[in-house]
């Protein structure tokens, strides 16, 4: 189908901020995520795995979902079993086991995203170029499929895409979704059959105490992030249990994990609170300025992006 990307980015950056109309409209999941994360890309099994296997264990994260009686009760379900409590969280559970998504990590970055003229520090994906704003892995085979297939499953289930919100926001109809036919790959991967290969279940609730608290905080350490991504790693599609020797082996390589991505997300990080007077930056490298992206990312070996021409 055909979008017009061109200085948009809407789907790759937490623009809410930028919004008169803010909402949640994209937190996808069972229920509230416990992250406050907008527009996460989940990622399947096979794909966690060759982001690891590619040493891109740093630029992935959980989510988890909080399951109350309350939430429970606006879905018109029974909780029974459907959770398990940690760190004081009602966390939604299969079977007794914590469930979650992995997806790419969302650092502040200097975008000007949605047609804006003027930059500003906003969450954006660990692999969008804050100056093009494309993709850096976009012709690359680690290249999600979630994201490939944005908004057809969208326009399959007649839901609102991140598209027609810019347009509705910040432009006209048909600036952005220029084509609203529902692409032949666009099938959601929902029930029985997402269990092992998009939704993952861990098999210690006891073993992610403190994590869940850090997860709710956006603050997971690495070793956190290891876990639960080293577990996605070592599911198997439509099951709930997890291959311990398979877990070990990609959680030592999430552990080893030290790529540009993570490099520049501790980088972006630093300098999105030194804007803030929360860091010990400060200084002019502290404006949001999008040509940043040369130093923070393209100097310490990322991939570069073709431009729009």
């Amino acid at each position: 189908m055909r979008v017009n990307c061109e200085g948009c980015a809407g789907c790759c950056v937490d623009w809410r901020a930028l919004s008169t109309t803010p909402d949640d409209h994209e937190r996808v999941g069972p229920t509230q995520p416990l992250d406050d994360v907008y527009n996460l890309v989940p990622l399947t099994r096979d794909e966690v795995r060759d982001f690891v296997d590619a040493g891109y264990a740093d630029a992935l994260t959980p989510r988890l979902w909080e399951r109350t009686p309350d939430t429970d009760a606006a879905r018109g379900e029974e909780g029974g079993g459907r959770s398990v409590r940690v760190d004081g969280y009602d966390v939604a559970a299969v079977a007794g086991r914590p469930v979650f998504f992995v997806g790419l990590r969302k650092p502040p970055k200097p975008v000007a995203p949605v047609g804006v003229d003027e930059a500003s520090w906003l969450p954006t994906c660990a692999f969008l170029d804050p100056e093009t704003l494309q993709c850096r892995i976009h012709d690359d085979d680690l290249y999600p499929d979630e994201c490939a297939t944005y908004p057809g499953r969208n326009l399959l289930l007649e839901v609102d895409s991140v598209c027609e919100r810019v347009e509705a926001e910040f432009g006209a109809p048909g600036d952005r979704l220029v084509e609203d036919s529902v692409p032949e790959d666009a099938e959601p991967l929902f029930g029985p059959q997402a269990l092992g290969g998009k939704v993952f279940a861990h098999p210690d609730p006891a073993a992610l105490a403190g994590r869940v608290e850090r997860v709710a905080a956006g603050e997971p350490t690495v070793d956190d992030r290891a876990a639960f991504v080293a577990t996605a790693a070592a599911a198997s599609p439509g099951r709930i249990e997890r291959n311990d020797d398979a877990y070990e082996r990609y959680r030592e390589r999430a552990l080893d994990a030290d790529s540009w991505v993570g490099r520049a997300i501790d980088d972006w990080r630093e300098r999105a609170a030194g804007a803030d007077g929360a860091g010990a930056g400060g200084g002019a490298d502290d404006d949001p300025d999008p040509a940043l992206g040369a130093v923070v990312e393209d100097a310490r070996g990322a991939p570069g992006t073709p431009g729009w021409d």
